[in-house]
């Protein structure tokens, strides 16, 4: 099972690396990929070292699975190649997400759309992931008509520049901006950049992909992205109307029972999601669950996750599971 990492070097290829590792993918030739500036370099997989190849030569290797994560105009220009090749490729930018003829997958919710026929998989945006992942089984059994999401996003979703900006602000060393703004002791209201319509584009990810993952463009979304001065893990505020009324005794069991959350919800003990405890956890927590008392059959829930784990790296490796499992690569 030869599996190539492309954007090895970077702040998610890394965590890719990591997550393979952890979770025991069956690698027998790792293939790490980077830009031309760091063919050569090494990375470090299970205690061994493989230097870092170009885009051609990862594709003359022929890996069974490519996992790309060095951003769109990369994977609009390679991904398609690889795929000629006869390499699956998992992306993780947002090139393919919206494209009708590519699968957006979150393993928990849409795995079973996936077949022999996908050569590119698109891996969905993080803070689209986790909501999905806690709002799909309340679907299923209730049917969701509106969605109301705040997010509250890790600097690591910008990448390593943003962390360093964080650092260098808490210690009082100017150096480079990622954002227009300080973002220690701060929060801004804006995650990429805004569209015509007044909404960024990271609100507008998370409405058109919700619809897409969920297959019901009758579900109407609304959102508010925000960054805050945190590393390691999104949190989103979401208000759920739902079109039957629910006991939430049996609406918390029901989440308790779902694959890949963890219910954290004991009000008494002070006791809900927290980035500080998503930290490094492949799961999505949910707590804070509690009744619209404005308006019927309508839930306030509270989700976090590590947007680099499951709303990336893990996401894309749960991808090649599936995929291993069905026999398709």
């Amino acid at each position: 099972m030869k599996v190539a990492v492309v954007g090895s070097t970077g702040l998610v290829g890394t965590k890719m690396l990591q997550v393979l590792a952890e979770r025991n993918f069956p690698v027998t030739e790792l293939i790490p990929v980077a830009s031309e500036k760091s063919v050569g370099k090494e990375v470090e997989f299970k205690g061994k070292k493989y230097k870092v190849v170009s885009m051609q030569d990862c594709i003359a290797a022929k890996p069974a699975v490519a996992i790309f994560s060095a951003g769109g105009g990369t994977s609009l220009e390679w991904a398609p190649k690889f795929a000629e090749a006869g390499i699956r490729v998992i992306d993780n930018s947002s090139a393919w997400r919206m494209d009708p003829t590519k699968k957006l997958v979150v393993p928990e919710v849409n795995a079973a759309v996936l077949t022999k026929d996908d050569l590119i998989i698109a891996n969905p945006n993080c803070s689209t992931i986790q909501m999905v992942v806690a709002l799909q089984p309340l679907h299923l059994k209730y049917t969701i008509k509106r969605i109301v999401v705040s997010t509250y996003q890790s600097v690591t979703g910008t990448g390593k520049k943003a962390v360093d900006q964080l650092f260098n602000e808490r210690k009082g060393v100017v150096g480079e901006m990622a954002y227009k703004y300080p973002i220690d002791l701060n929060v801004i209201p804006q995650i990429d950049v805004f569209l015509d319509n007044g909404y960024t584009k990271e609100e507008m990810k998370m409405v058109k992909e919700t619809n897409k993952i969920m297959q019901d463009d009758s579900i109407r979304i609304t959102a508010t992205t925000v960054r805050i001065p945190v590393v390691g893990g999104h949190s989103e505020s979401v208000n759920v109307e739902f079109e039957n009324d629910f006991d939430l005794a049996e609406l918390k069991n029901l989440l308790s029972k779902s694959a890949g959350i963890i219910v954290q919800d004991e009000p008494s003990q002070a006791l809900y999601p927290m980035p500080l405890w998503a930290h490094e956890k492949d799961e999505v927590f949910v707590g804070r669950l509690r009744r619209d008392e404005t308006q019927p059959n309508t839930l306030n829930m509270w989700i976090v996750s590590d947007n680099l784990r499951k709303g990336a790296a893990t996401n894309a490796v749960q991808i090649a599971e599936y995929l291993l499992a069905k026999g398709i690569i």
